[in-house]
């Protein structure tokens, strides 16, 4: 895994690199702040493994959906929008 990263000065910015900045943090930065700038590249991963992690996911799955009771479409909906307001409280559905 390739790792690249830097440091900049928030007061050493340009407008447009603040802002963009801001944009993915969602908040204002203050110049006496550090900004950290890290990219990492994923390792390769050969696409015979790729295969073969999806046919296991796929026979997993299979399982559980042996083993599900079945429910209506509504009832599923109202599981997912539960389970989405549990980890983003602000969550909406869109219906």
């Amino acid at each position: 895994m390739l790792k690249y990263s830097m440091i900049h000065n928030a007061k050493d910015l340009s407008p447009d690199q603040k802002a963009a900045i801001e944009s993915l943090l969602g908040r204002h930065i203050v110049d006496d702040e550090a900004i950290s700038v890290c990219a990492i590249r994923p390792p390769a991963i050969p696409s015979e493994r790729k295969k073969e992690v999806a046919a296991q996911l796929e026979q997993y799955f299979a399982k559980v959906d042996a083993r599900r009771q079945p429910i209506s479409t509504e009832e599923a909906e109202d599981i997912i929008d539960e389970a989405m307001k549990s980890v983003r409280p602000s969550y909406r559905p869109h219906r």
